[in-house]
């Protein structure tokens, strides 16, 4: 599994309903509303780095309403969460 973040800067009229467009792109596994430079992050998860691309400059990009992106693509992934639901395995 490959994970990235995609910062979003938004146009303002976007800013109501880019959310849930983001959300519903293929390969998006969250989105969120954010504050500072940025108006949206969205986390993708896909099978491999191949798909980023995809997903980035295929998908994201026919989102309307999105006035630039920053990708970065994570080395490793530490989460609690996931920690936790494999030690729960046959509990």
């Amino acid at each position: 599994m490959t994970h990235a973040i995609v910062l979003i800067e938004a146009e303002r009229d976007a800013m109501p309903t880019l959310g849930g467009a983001l959300a519903d792109v293929e390969g998006v596994a969250e989105a969120w509303s954010v504050t500072g430079e940025w108006d949206f992050v969205a986390m993708l998860r896909v099978r491999s780095p191949d798909e980023i691309a995809e997903v980035v400059t295929g998908r994201l990009a026919r989102v309307p309403g999105i006035r630039r992106t920053s990708t970065m693509v994570a080395f490793e992934v530490f989460s609690k969460h996931d920690l936790e639901a494999l030690f729960s395995i046959g509990a």
